[in-house]
């Protein structure tokens, strides 16, 4: 198990660099770098950058931490309290959002009243804008002006660490840096079109600026001994719609990774958003509106919070 959590902070003047939870206090990276042999610097300008020499520098993250546990950072180590910290998504940017969808049975059977039966499925994708649509830790979820039924998904996070390939599901832990939590915020009544014969519209309904809220930090992959059973919690104003758990994935962790990779390269710093349980606003009629404010605890990984413009 690691001892810190990794995440993207702010500054004062709105810079953002990467930082360590460990217990209540965020570490600064590079600060922090001059007690580690070897530490390239040019490796942790961010948190894209470290997850893209993760084997190089996961190591030094775990030995920064271990520094501060035994009361003995490096002399320039930098530290704030982390309720004094404003931060930002995690991961600024992602190459790809892969979004999994109707991968929940409870969902499934909200949205279609019907069991789907796995053997007779494979998994199914539809990709996110990354650099438009991810907002961090209570940042603002802008309305989309021409949709009336804006909703929530609360999901699981998974966060590639390594270049994948046509991988396994049996080797395709690791390949995972760690998790996350994202809302795939999404426009219902633009997901059809009557114009065209394609029918349906997944750009309109699922990309769109602030669509996805991300954070508030990675948990490393490590920490999460089953992924395969975390409880998900979505309170809209403090009112519990969202109550479901990651055993209700059709397709698991392991074999949307395997899916995925065998289709395209997974890079490091990818995210594959695994999926959303029943409680969704569009099953009760009810959508987002200005002012709303959207929690989301899953066990294990952290509480991401979001207003709504």
């Amino acid at each position: 198990m690691k001892n810190y959590r990794l995440l993207t902070y702010k500054t004062k003047n709105e810079d953002t660099n990467p930082g360590l939870l460990v217990n209540d206090v965020v570490v600064d990276i590079v600060s922090a770098l001059a007690g580690t042999a070897n530490a390239d610097p040019s490796l942790f300008s961010s948190v894209m950058s470290i997850l893209e020499s993760w084997d190089t520098t996961e190591p030094v993250l775990s030995a920064i931490a271990e520094l501060i546990l035994s009361d003995s950072p490096t002399e320039g180590t930098i530290v704030f309290p982390l309720l004094g910290v404003k931060l930002a998504a995690p991961v600024l940017y992602p190459n790809t959002i892969y979004c999994a969808g109707g991968n929940y049975h409870d969902h499934v059977m909200e949205m279609t009243g019907e069991k789907w039966i796995k053997e007779d499925l494979k998994p199914y994708f539809f990709l996110k804008a990354a650099r438009q649509g991810i907002i961090g830790p209570n940042a603002e979820i802008q309305l989309v002006e021409r949709s009336e039924k804006m909703d929530w998904e609360a999901e699981l996070a998974v966060i590639i660490g390594r270049t994948a390939k046509n991988i396994s599901a049996e080797n395709a832990m690791d390949y995972v840096a760690g998790y996350s939590i994202i809302n795939d915020v999404s426009a219902r009544d633009l997901n059809k079109r009557t114009d065209i014969a394609f029918f349906t519209d997944w750009f309109s309904s699922k990309s769109f600026d602030s669509s996805a809220p991300m954070g508030p930090w990675i948990t490393p992959v490590e920490n999460i001994v089953d992924p395969q059973n975390l409880k998900i919690d979505l309170y809209l104003n403090d009112e519990l719609q969202q109550d479901t758990n990651t055993n209700q994935m059709i397709f698991d962790i392991k074999e949307q990774i395997e899916y995925l990779s065998h289709q395209i390269t997974l890079l490091p710093g990818d995210v594959i958003a695994t999926g959303t349980g029943a409680g969704c606003g569009v099953s009760k009629g009810l959508f987002l509106k200005s002012g709303d404010r959207i929690k989301i605890d899953i066990e294990g990984v952290g509480t991401l919070e979001n207003s709504v413009a």
